[in-house]
């Protein structure tokens, strides 16, 4: 005698589908974690268990990005402990160094890195970007030199040094504000590990890209 499955989307789940979709409906709507544990009558390590697979889909699924292309705009951006005051630059903290692009009206890509040199996000630029039917909007980090010699249709950069932040369309205003958001809706967190962050992160690209 074959048993039906209890749960079609996890095997050898003890919890129903029922259960599952009310959790998933909860979870969809960005409420803690400890408050969907008692709203939906659930111990905390098994919902812990079931988001941590429901971030790995999304995460996979986020991989899946084709070249973007069109006005896109390049970052990079730190996550982790606040500064050590008197510490200055990029990387001067223990903190994760990341590398965003956004499509203006459009997705939005991270990827964590070693470092923000050159030959640590050229690759990536031109990996998922098709630089050749691209513009491309950065600030004047010199990483992104030569942006145009690596194919790119057209290359303009904000100047934020001398407080430019917006000339007409030259700003990078749509992901550094998708940093803003990520910092901000992770922090509720109080503190991720760091295994995790690549999940939580790549879970906060997927929200904004269906958004956007």
């Amino acid at each position: 005698m074959i048993t039906p499955m209890k749960n079609g989307f996890i095997i050898r789940s003890r919890i129903s589908e029922a259960k599952f979709r009310e959790i998933l409906w909860h979870f969809c709507l960005d409420i803690e974690a400890v408050k969907i544990a008692k709203i939906c009558k659930i111990s905390r390590n098994s919902l812990n268990k079931i988001f941590k697979e429901i971030r790995k889909l999304m995460a996979k699924e986020c991989e899946k990005i084709s070249q973007l292309k069109g006005e896109i705009e390049v970052d990079e951006s730190y996550f982790g402990p606040k500064r050590v005051k008197g510490k200055k630059g990029r990387g001067a903290s223990k903190k994760t160094p990341v590398f965003g692009m956004l499509k203006r009206n459009g997705k939005v890509y991270t990827q964590i890195v070693k470092n923000c040199s050159k030959t640590e996000l050229m690759p990536i630029i031109t990996q998922f970007s098709a630089l050749k039917d691209s513009i491309i909007y950065s600030d004047t980090w010199k990483s992104y030199d030569a942006l145009v010699d690596y194919g790119a249709l057209a290359h303009y950069r904000v100047k934020h040094s001398e407080n430019e932040f917006a000339n007409g369309k030259n700003h990078i205003n749509g992901i550094e504000n998708f940093w803003g958001y990520a910092k901000h809706r992770l922090a509720k967190f109080k503190g991720i590990k760091k295994e995790n962050f690549y999940l939580h992160l790549k879970e906060t690209e997927n929200e904004v890209s269906l958004v956007i």
